[in-house]
C-alpha cells in the first residue's frame, strides 16, 4: 500500500509538471524581471476590465529583425548575401576587379572594404539585388537561404533564429496581437523567409526597399528594381515606415540596438501602457557578447534610453535558456 501511494504522488509530480509546461508561455525564458514584464503587459492590456486593457485592433507589436529575431553577427545576413552575389555575378562584370568596392569584395579584404565605409556597403547591396522582378530576386534569396552557412555556427542562418524570441511572437498572436517586423532590412529581402519562419505575413513586414519601377516587358505589366535607394528603414526612419505601412502606433517594441532608439521611443512615450525591450547580447559562448563598441548591431544610446523609459532589458546569458531552435533543453 505505502509503495502505491509513492507511485501516485510521483505520478501526480508529472502531471503537475507537464501542466506547468503546458501554462508557460515562454518556456525557453529564465524566470525573472524581464519574462515576468512580457507577461504582464500581455495580461494586463488584454483582460477586460483591467485599466490598460487594449481592444484587438490596437495590439500591435514590431520587432526588429537583425540581432533581434535571429543572429547578426560577425556581418548582417543580408549583406553575406549581398557578397556572395558580388562573386556570383563577377564574370559579367570584369571591370570589378579594378573598381572600388568589388575589387575588395572579389580579392576577400574584408578589413579593406569596412574602411570604405556605409557608401560602399550601400553600393554593393544596391548594384546586387537589382535589375530584375521582384519575384526574381524573391526566388535568389529563397535559393540562397536553402544552402547559405553562418562561417562560425556552420548551420543555415534560416537555423539561427532565437527560440525565446520565437515564442514571444506565438504567445502575443495568441493573444489578438498583431506582430510586425520593423528593421534596417530589406523589405523583399525578409519577404523571403518571414512568413515561414516567423508566421509573419509580407504586408506586416516593414523594411528598407530601392526604387522600383512599372513597365512593360513582351507586352507584358511587371515591376523591376533598380540599383537605386528608395527608403531608409532605420533610426528615426523607423517611426516613419510604421506610419506609412501601418497606419497605428505600436503599443509594444522589440529590438537590440541604436537603430531601434526612436522605435522604441515612438511606441512607449505615449503616455499609456506600454512594453519595450532591448535584447542586450551577452553571451559570447553561445552565440556573441557585444554592445557599445560594436560595428554591427551598436547598441549604446538605446541602453542607456532603456533605464530612463524603463524599459526591459534581456540579459541573454541569464534570460535564455536556449537561444537557438536545435539547442537542446
Amino acid at each position: 500500500m505505502h509503495f502505491k501511494w509513492l507511485a501516485m504522488i510521483a505520478l501526480m509530480a508529472v502531471w503537475a509538471s507537464a501542466a506547468a509546461a503546458q501554462t508557460d508561455p515562454l518556456p525557453s525564458w529564465s524566470d525573472g524581471p524581464t519574462k515576468q514584464a512580457i507577461i504582464g503587459f500581455v495580461t494586463d492590456v488584454t483582460r477586460e476590465g483591467s485599466p490598460d486593457f487594449l481592444p484587438v485592433a490596437q495590439r500591435i507589436a514590431t520587432f526588429d529583425n537583425d540581432g533581434t529575431l535571429w543572429i547578426e553577427q560577425p556581418i548582417y545576413v543580408q549583406f553575406a548575401f549581398a557578397l556572395d552575389r558580388v562573386r556570383e555575378l563577377a564574370p559579367q562584370h570584369p571591370e570589378w576587379s579594378r573598381t572600388q568596392p568589388f575589387k575588395d569584395v572579389l580579392e576577400g579584404k574584408m578589413e579593406a572594404l569596412a574602411g570604405l565605409g556605409e557608401h560602399a556597403a550601400v553600393e554593393i547591396v544596391a548594384t546586387t539585388h537589382a535589375g530584375m522582378t521582384p519575384d526574381q530576386f524573391l526566388q535568389i534569396v529563397k535559393n540562397w537561404l536553402a544552402t547559405a552557412e553562418h562561417p562560425r555556427f556552420q548551420r543555415r542562418y534560416v537555423e539561427l533564429l532565437y527560440q525565446p524570441m520565437l515564442e514571444v511572437l506565438s504567445y502575443m498572436r495568441a493573444n489578438g496581437f498583431a506582430t510586425y517586423i520593423v528593421s534596417g532590412g530589406g523589405i523583399e529581402f525578409m519577404r523571403a523567409f518571414a512568413p515561414e519562419q516567423y508566421g509573419i505575413p509580407p504586408e506586416q513586414i516593414v523594411g528598407s526597399s530601392i526604387v522600383t519601377t512599372f513597365e512593360r516587358r513582351d507586352g507584358l505589366p511587371d515591376l523591376f528594381r533598380l540599383p537605386k535607394v528608395n527608403f531608409v528603414d532605420d533610426g528615426p526612419g523607423k517611426p516613419v515606415g510604421i506610419n506609412q505601412h501601418i497606419g497605428l502606433r505600436p503599443v509594444a517594441a522589440f529590438g537590440n540596438s541604436d537603430g531601434d532608439l526612436e522605435m522604441l521611443q515612438w511606441t512607449t512615450e505615449a503616455g499609456k501602457r506600454r512594453l519595450g525591450v532591448v535584447v542586450r547580447h551577452t553571451d559570447a559562448e553561445r552565440e556573441y557578447a557585444y554592445d557599445r563598441d560594436s560595428k554591427v548591431g551598436r547598441l549604446d544610446k538605446a541602453l542607456d534610453a532603456a533605464v530612463l523609459d524603463r524599459w526591459a532589458v534581456v540579459d541573454m546569458k541569464h534570460d535564455w535558456k536556449v537561444i537557438f531552435p536545435f539547442e537542446k533543453r
